[in-house]
């Protein structure tokens, strides 16, 4: 039995948020789908949980935390993205609960974004990427993140977003789409991207250097271009960034 064929990510919208754990998260996941969508004029806010102050053995979080921070919003602004907030949880023990839903509700509530983008939020990546746990921060982010698109809207929940912040509730989140899920149901064509997902990535220079003894453009190129042409054979043969795509309304 062969996989569904993905449907195109809707696009009549105007504001996304994507909501991450680290710095990193976006590039390796959905960067080339984000280029596309700010050639088309659409406007995309990076939130991001932590400041991947946790991820570099040889570097004291005190050290690594604005590092990574500088690398992530010089990766964001190679695909369009120049506003990029960072939470400040704690890299490496993220907790879902209220207080993570609280903040993303909030930035969801500024923001005003009709799509909201975050990375899987499953337990493992899935038997096409080897099966791998999941970490405990992109579960945590993710799946608080699919409520909290729905706190958002309900004033009764967080209730001190309006009366301390003077945040009102935002309903017109109308999907959040999962990126780097095992089972996506739609995509993006990532022909026109896939260059600058390269160029974003390979702006986590440090990291880089820590991750892989491979030459950091080739290793970007390399996994990239792999994931996008893996769901090609799903998407009319174009090379694919896949999302699995809820509706909220």
């Amino acid at each position: 039995m062969t996989d569904p064929q993905l449907e195109p990510m809707p696009d009549d919208w105007e504001r996304a948020l994507a909501v991450v754990a680290h710095p990193d998260d976006l590039e390796y996941g959905c960067s080339a789908a984000v280029a596309c969508w700010t050639d088309a004029g659409k406007d995309v806010t990076y939130l991001l949980a932590s400041r991947g102050e946790a991820g570099i053995d040889t570097i004291a979080p005190v050290e690594c935390g604005p590092l990574r921070e500088r690398e992530q919003r010089a990766s964001a602004a190679v695909v369009g993205v120049s506003a990029v907030e960072f939470l400040g949880h704690r890299d490496g023990v993220i907790e879902y609960g209220p207080a993570l839903r609280r903040d993303i509700a909030a930035a969801i509530r500024r923001h005003r974004p009709e799509l909201v983008i975050t990375l899987n939020h499953r337990d493992t990546w899935g038997p096409a990427v080897g099966g791998w746990w999941n970490t405990p921060d992109h579960r945590a982010v993710g799946r608080a993140t699919l409520d909290a698109a729905g706190d958002a809207g309900n004033r009764w929940i967080f209730p001190e977003l309006l009366t301390e912040q003077g945040l009102q509730p935002w309903n017109g989140v109308r999907w959040v789409a999962v990126a780097s899920s095992s089972t996506p149901t739609h995509a993006v064509d990532a022909t026109s991207g896939l260059e600058r997902s390269v160029r974003s990535l390979m702006e986590h220079h440090t990291y880089l250097e820590v991750l892989t003894d491979k030459d950091p453009e080739d290793y970007c190129r390399e996994f990239l271009t792999g994931n996008v042409r893996q769901l090609a054979p799903r998407f009319g043969g174009l090379p694919a960034v896949g999302f699995e795509l809820f509706p909220r309304q």
